[in-house]
This record gives C-alpha cells, sequence and structure tokens, in this order.
C-alpha cells in the first residue's frame, strides 16, 4: 500500500481524501492548520491519519513527507514553492492545483534534476481541459485555432453577481488579475485579465466568457510555433463580468486583494448544488477539410458514497487523484517535470477517479 500525503483539509481536500482513502490501495497522511478539519476527514476515511500543521514550516513538511510516496498540495498557491522544495528534499512525487503561472514556474525549476516527478496544475482547468484539449489535436493535422472555455457556475444564481463560492477564494480573485497568457498570430502574448468578453451558447444556455489567468497552464509553451491562436477564458452567468470590472477597476480593489476576498467570503454565500461547463474547440484540417472538433460538457453535482458532492470538488479532487494513480502506476514519467499534455485522454478516463469526466 502506496503513502499518500494530502495538504490542505478544505473543500478539495476532503474530497480528495475521500477518493483516495475510500477506494482501495493507499495509506493517507492529511495536514491542515485547522484541527478540526483534520479530524473530520480521518473520521470519515479509512486508513488516514492527521496532523496539524504550519504549510510553510519545513520541519512539519518533512515530518509528513517522511517515507511517502507522494504529496498532494490542496493548499493555497502561494504555500506550493516551499512544499514542492521540501518534496523534492524527501524525494516524493509532487503534485498540485494551482493556476499560478509564477508558482508553476519555480515548481518547474525544482523539477530539474528531481528524482521525483513533479506534476503541477491538475484538476479542471489546467488540468482536464489540458488533456482533452491535446486528445481533440491528435486527430487532425495543420490545427489553426484552440479555444478552451471553463465555467464553475452556482445551478441557481439569486444575487446580481449570478455567482456564488464553490472553490477558493484567493484563487478565484487571483485569476481575475493576473496577465494571461494567449497565442495569438503565431506569437505568444500576454493579455489583460477580465478582457476580450464574449457569449456563448452551450445545451441552449447563454454564458460570457473572459480572459482569466492560469487556465491554459503550460499548454501556450507547448504549442507555440504548432497552433496559430490559442486561448482560455472563464465562462460566467452575462453580467458578472461588468460587475466585477466595477470593483476591480472602478472601486480599486484589485489594490486591495485581501479585502476583497474577506467581503465575498463574508458575503457571498458557498453551494455545493453547482455545475462545471467545460467547452473545447479545436479548428485544423481532417481528411483533407478545414474542421471544427468540439468538446462540451457539464457536470453536476451528485450524491457519491451517500454524501452530497459539489461538482467542482468532484472534478478537481478526480483531475489530481486519476494523473496521481497513473503515475504512481508507472503510467506517467517517474522523474522531472511533467506536463498535464504528456497524459493520455483515454488512459485518464478508463482511470478509477477519471471516470468521472466519462
Amino acid at each position: 500500500m502506496k503513502t499518500i500525503v494530502v495538504l490542505g483539509a478544505g473543500k478539495i481536500g476532503r474530497m480528495v481524501a475521500h477518493f483516495l482513502a475510500n477506494h482501495g490501495g493507499y495509506e493517507l497522511r492529511i495536514g491542515d492548520s485547522s484541527e478540526q478539519a483534520v479530524e473530520n476527514i480521518v473520521a470519515e476515511c479509512d486508513n488516514t491519519t492527521g496532523f496539524r500543521i504550519n504549510f510553510t514550516d519545513t520541519a512539519d513538511l518533512d515530518k509528513l513527507m517522511d517515507g511517502a510516496d507522494a504529496v498532494i498540495s490542496c493548499a493555497p498557491f502561494h504555500c506550493n514553492p516551499i512544499i514542492a522544495e521540501q518534496a523534492k528534499h524527501n524525494r516524493v512525487h509532487y503534485f498540485d492545483l494551482t493556476e499560478d503561472v509564477e508558482v508553476t514556474k519555480k515548481v518547474a525549476a525544482l523539477a530539474e534534476g528531481a528524482e521525483c516527478a513533479f506534476v503541477p496544475q491538475c484538476g479542471l482547468a489546467p488540468g482536464f481541459i489540458t488533456i482533452t484539449a491535446v486528445h481533440l489535436m491528435r486527430q487532425m493535422t495543420d490545427v489553426s485555432d484552440l479555444r478552451m472555455r471553463v465555467g464553475a457556475l452556482p445551478r441557481y444564481p439569486s444575487n446580481m453577481l449570478k455567482y456564488n463560492l464553490t472553490w477558493s477564494t484567493e484563487g478565484l480573485i487571483n485569476e481575475y488579475l493576473q496577465p494571461c497568457e494567449v497565442i495569438f498570430n503565431g506569437e505568444l502574448r500576454t493579455v489583460q485579465a477580465m478582457e476580450n468578453l464574449e457569449r456563448i451558447t452551450i445545451d441552449g444556455v447563454e454564458y460570457e466568457g473572459f480572459n482569466t489567468s492560469g487556465g491554459l497552464g503550460t499548454l501556450a509553451e507547448s504549442l507555440l510555433g504548432k497552433v496559430r491562436n490559442v486561448n482560455y477564458k472563464s465562462l460566467r452567468y452575462p453580467g458578472h463580468n461588468y460587475l466585477m470590472k466595477f470593483l476591480l477597476t472602478d472601486l480599486r480593489m484589485q489594490n486591495k486583494m485581501e479585502e476583497l476576498c474577506q467581503i465575498f467570503d463574508d458575503r457571498l454565500p458557498t453551494t455545493f448544488q453547482d455545475q462545471i461547463v467545460i467547452f473545447v474547440s479545436a479548428t485544423g484540417m481532417f481528411r483533407g477539410k478545414r474542421t471544427e472538433a468540439t468538446y462540451a460538457r457539464t457536470i453536476y453535482h451528485q450524491e457519491i458514497d451517500e454524501q452530497n458532492w459539489s461538482g467542482i470538488q468532484i472534478t478537481t479532487a478526480a483531475g489530481v487523484c486519476a494523473v496521481a494513480d497513473m503515475l504512481l502506476h508507472e503510467q506517467l514519467p517517474q522523474r522531472g517535470f511533467v506536463r498535464q499534455e504528456e497524459v493520455d485522454y483515454t488512459q485518464f478516463i478508463a482511470n478509477r477517479f477519471g471516470k468521472y469526466y466519462a
């Protein structure tokens, strides 16, 4: 039985622990600064021990990683560089969920010469959407355009933002503020978040899409010189972008990220009744004709093992658990920096955790 360290006992960490502990083959060590959150997970998961730790304390991290096979970071994205450093020190495979570009660059640098694998940006976007995009393009030649869209949305929005909290508030605001990578006319560029507003209809429902940071992962770098236009946008219900730009730009809240996060945490309710909207479109040559291939799917909250789980919990946890499971069963490279582009779609969907996307 292999041992996996899970850092972070919040919404996603709890789902990761549930998947890994209750589906066989793994022993878990859960670490978080909240003792109560750790105790809750230990109480509901088999083969699991819990520890109250500081994510930035190297001694705490070393204690949990000693003798482990892998660590999955569900901690705040800014904690990941030090977690990755200690993973390298302890020769433990490393996985995270970050969308932050700078954090991923630091992880990639640490992966050089490592005796273990470093697999950042697992989860939904980047993560599954990257795997799907590569799968769509494989059936084509001369791919000219790749569009990737993802929305984590409440099923029953009841406020003017048409939004409820479903995942990390800090991560949400960060992707609204940081610059976004795209490939435009064959050149790698950086564009401003919240811009390039568009409307898109999926299964009869209209959404708006706009630039957000991090969703492309390493795909822009991988496809530079191969695909003429590549971009990623978040999907929201119409009107969300307008109000967020009022908050961030007109009220200058972009300079007060901590305060805005606190306002959202205090005022916007959380929901477990959500839906994950995924849209990927690739345009290229197929059998001699210019063709567009599209993947579109909506994944809803559901009951698993007699508990209700949100769509964002299921999709994010399924993504990282499937990739970790594949690597630990030697379906992925065993050392160095591993990109989401290297994960085979067919093997992913066939995986016991990846099946939640099937």
